[in-house]
């Protein structure tokens, strides 16, 4: 069973950076696209950044050059540098593949302050 922890989340400043990451349980990750995703209250899962295998990423139009995905298969782990943040971009943020049916972890919680 594969499990997916979500960390480094937290509060910050808008303006300021944070560092995700996403540790995979349970599988290799070397074979999969990768992504993070983001969850407002009451909203739906949103697609950030993907990264395919080959570690080609693609973005959002609203965090692109703002946000850098990256992926370290031999630590099945991926992470979500973030820079720049923005009111908007308060969430819960989770990762995840659209190449499984892997449930979703708990996530991590993004606070933007003022």
């Amino acid at each position: 069973q594969v499990h997916l922890v979500e960390s480094g989340g937290g509060i910050v400043q808008s303006g300021g950076t944070l560092r995700l990451s996403c540790k995979v349980w349970g599988s290799g990750i070397d074979i999969y696209k990768m992504a993070w995703y983001r969850q407002s209250p009451g909203e739906l899962y949103e697609l950030v950044a993907s990264i395919d295998p080959s570690g080609r990423p693609n973005y959002i139009d609203d965090v692109k050059d703002r946000f850098i995905i990256s992926r370290d298969n031999y630590k099945s782990t991926i992470y979500l540098h973030m820079n720049s943040l923005k009111l908007d971009d308060m969430a819960t943020y989770f990762c995840n593949t659209p190449d499984a049916s892997w449930a979703w972890g708990r996530g991590t919680r993004v606070i933007v302050s003022s």
